[in-house]
């Protein structure tokens, strides 16, 4: 499910999905699993050693079932069954905090709700989620995968009798996750992560007018996100829409929890010469990309999983590190890409600083997992700059130029399964802003 990952990635993703276990503390061990249905429904049945309270809702855009069984793991010796009927795919993969999640790609777009069903007691213990039609008797089984001594897992649990009516299980959470961008079809809309800097106690760069660059940011970025939002195929997220403070790694985390193609950071920089003018674009450098695929792999007891599924607890360090020092590789390479778009978007609005993209550590930037760029959109310190970044009518230039960059790169680059992807790519109209005078009118 990356968007972002290249084919070579996604295999090794495969590999670690299917090959990480479970935190030692989970409690419950995924001992069998069954997938039986055709064209019209499906039932998934699995065994288990004990009771767990699943939480399971539905995703859209492609449409999705998701059981999360927390405190549990996966059985080493289990393989999933094969998709069939209504499930184009079926994976699994172990989760932080001991949890493990299972992924049921469906055909078409099923309206109604899984229903969820519990079988048993501790030792002999089933869980059943069912969609659609009954299904037929056709079942398609997992099958263990053979070991050289025998596996310290007890045999899978017999089904369960016909005349045993399942009792639905307690405290099961069945809903829809539907988020306002996706479409109602099978393509989804690109994802924008916009990035206020500062906020709340910290105020950032502050010009010599006094105007603080935490306001403007967060103008820049509202301003930024409505104009995403009025392209069709395109959503903005806001990893702050308030005056408040949020910690730097937050702010990524909020971009991964989005699934965002990209994550655009806004600031004012500020320096002691007041005569610099100018906007800079910067991307991460190697030396910050490496120090942070170190603090993965040295924290892969609580790393959080990365997109497609894959975590990177309890992985092991070689693979771990060729999935992390990939994805980093690729996307440092669309971080360009799309930073020099935006940059030569820029350079139509106002004084450009840099007109080379620019490399730095900063920590925004250090995701391994989608592309992004800190945009240093002029020179609070200056006076003329501070008089334009705090009229509302140049806070609309930036952010209109930014857009543009942002709409031209992924036309030229559009993400799989999005409206981008599927639609014939056209060269954008350049969008060129009027260019502010000192007045900052």
């Amino acid at each position: 499910m990356s968007r972002f990952l290249s084919p070579v990635l996604l295999i090794l993703a495969a590999l670690v999905a299917g090959a990480a276990p479970a935190a030692a503390q989970a409690a419950a061990l995924l001992q069998a699993a069954a997938l039986s249905g055709d064209a019209s429904g499906l039932t998934l049945t699995l065994g288990l050693s004990a009771p767990v309270q699943p939480v399971v809702f539905v995703l859209n855009a492609p449409r999705r079932v998701v059981v999360d069984l927390p405190g549990t793991r996966c059985a080493a010796a289990l393989r999933l069954p094969p998709a069939a009927g209504l499930v184009t795919a079926l994976r699994g993969a172990a989760r932080e905090h001991g949890s493990y999640r299972l992924v049921l790609e469906l055909r078409g777009h099923p309206n109604e709700l899984p229903r969820v069903a519990a079988v048993g007691e501790a030792g002999d213990y089933q869980l059943q989620i069912s969609l659609g039609a009954t299904p037929s008797s056709t079942s398609f089984a997992a099958a263990p995968a053979p070991v050289a001594s025998p596996a310290p897992v007890s045999s899978p649990p017999p089904a369960a009798s016909p005349a045993t009516s399942p009792a639905p299980a307690a405290a099961v959470a069945v809903r829809v996750v539907a988020p306002a961008h996706a479409p109602s079809g099978m393509e989804r809309d690109i994802i924008v992560a916009i990035d206020a800097g500062h906020g709340g106690e910290d105020p950032g760069a502050s010009g010599p007018g006094g105007t603080h660059e935490k306001n403007v940011t967060l103008a820049i970025a509202r301003a930024l996100a409505a104009r995403i939002n009025n392209r069709p195929g395109m959503h903005a997220v806001l990893t702050r829409d308030s005056d408040r403070l949020i910690d730097l790694r937050e702010r990524t985390e909020r971009a991964r929890a989005a699934n965002a193609d990209l994550f655009v950071s806004i600031h004012a920089d500020a320096v002691r010469n007041r005569a610099i003018t100018g906007a800079s674009v910067y991307t991460l450098s190697d030396r910050g990309a490496s120090s942070e695929a170190a603090r993965w792999l040295a924290d892969r007891e609580n790393a959080a999983v990365m997109k497609g599924g894959v975590s990177l607890a309890s992985v092991n360090p070689s693979l771990a590190s060729v999935l992390v020092d990939a994805a980093q590789s690729q996307n440092m390479g669309a971080s360009v890409e799309a930073a020099d778009e935006v940059l030569a978007a820029l350079d139509r609005v106002g004084a450009i600083r840099k007109r080379l993209v620019q490399h730095a550590g900063f920590m925004v930037l250090k995701s391994p997992d989608a592309p992004s760029m800190l945009i240093e959109t002029a020179y609070i310190s200056n006076p003329a700059e501070e008089r334009n970044l705090a009229s509302r009518a140049y806070q609309e230039r930036l952010a209109g130029a930014i857009e543009a960059g942002i709409a031209t790169y992924f036309q030229r680059h559009p993400p799989d399964g999005t409206r981008y992807a599927s639609t014939p790519r056209v060269t954008p109209t350049p969008v060129t802003p009027t260019v502010a005078d000192d007045s900052g009118v």
